[in-house]
């Protein structure tokens, strides 16, 4: 299955102890590679989320972002802690006496000291829940998202496909074709030599041009990785290292027939294929 590595999601989940989203983005990358910036009061989801991202996806360098509003009623009072406070007051009575100074603290000082005013911390049992559950539904579009833009990338490779088995059947073809051309060539050099050729020198000489510009080997591999292609597309694991791997391969194949091409014609359908090949390379460095 092909599945694009870039995609966007957004999941918004709304109740009584406030207001969670969740946003995950992801650009192109060699492995997968999770970055996730959570609110420190639900840092302890990271590890859920990391297994999340290894579970559903392949490849990519993915954002996990999560904003948590508390809902003002879920926000606790503060109140005072009052033996704490008479320490306070105590203390600096006492520090007060040792230095012969005189200051009184003002009931904001006292307040600011830690642990005076106290808030109560609330139940994040249900938030972390909640996250979780958005998590997923953000994922599930998330993944959604990634294999619509592959089946156009899949269409798009398809096609290609297509056209470069077309042009391994132009350049089969012509093969008789051109090895006739090249012997009518020839003959008509040793016609115009003053000498009398060597009917058996005419014949040596045309297997060096044929092996020098034997290209089957090369037409048979671009036969064989177009067809390893299509079966690598119906694959229902990601597949993205595979594609190019194969996407090297046909290059290569196509690099060798251009440098052997003895003809216009032939030379034109080499470039036609380098073409089609870096156009599917482009949009397999995209796949996961």
């Amino acid at each position: 299955m092909i599945r694009s590595m870039t995609a966007f999601a957004r999941c918004e989940h709304r109740g009584d102890w406030g207001h969670l989203t969740w946003e995950l983005r992801s650009v192109n990358h060699r492995y997968l590679e999770v970055f996730a910036r959570l609110p420190e009061a639900l840092r302890a989801l990271e590890p859920q989320v990391r297994e999340s991202a290894a579970k559903r996806l392949g490849r990519g360098k993915v954002e996990f972002n999560l904003r948590f509003q508390p809902a003002a009623s879920a926000v606790g009072h503060l109140s005072l802690n009052q033996d704490l406070a008479r320490d306070v007051l105590r203390m600096a009575t006492e520090v007060e006496a040792l230095i012969g100074l005189s200051h009184s603290l003002s009931p904001m000082d006292v307040l600011t000291w830690p642990g005076v005013a106290e808030q109560p911390e609330p139940d994040l049992a249900p938030v972390r829940e909640q996250a979780l559950v958005a998590l997923g539904e953000a994922l599930d579009d998330f993944v959604a998202t990634r294999e619509r833009e592959g089946e156009q990338i899949h269409h798009m490779i398809t096609q290609r496909c297509s056209a470069l088995s077309i042009l391994v059947v132009q350049a089969r073809a012509r093969r008789p074709e051109l090895m006739a051309r090249l012997r009518e060539k020839l003959e008509g050099r040793l016609r115009d030599l003053p000498l009398d050729a060597d009917p058996g020198r005419l014949e040596q000489e045309m297997v060096i041009v044929a092996q020098r510009l034997d290209v089957d080997e090369e037409l048979d591999r671009l036969d064989a990785h177009l067809a390893e292609l299509s079966k690598v597309l119906g694959r229902p694991e990601p597949v993205g290292r595979r594609l190019d791997f194969l996407m090297q391969e046909l290059n290569r194949e196509a690099n060798t027939l251009s440098s052997k091409s003895a003809d216009t014609e032939s030379t034109r359908i080499a470039v036609d294929m380098k073409v089609l090949i870096e156009q599917m390379r482009e949009q397999v460095q995209n796949v996961e």
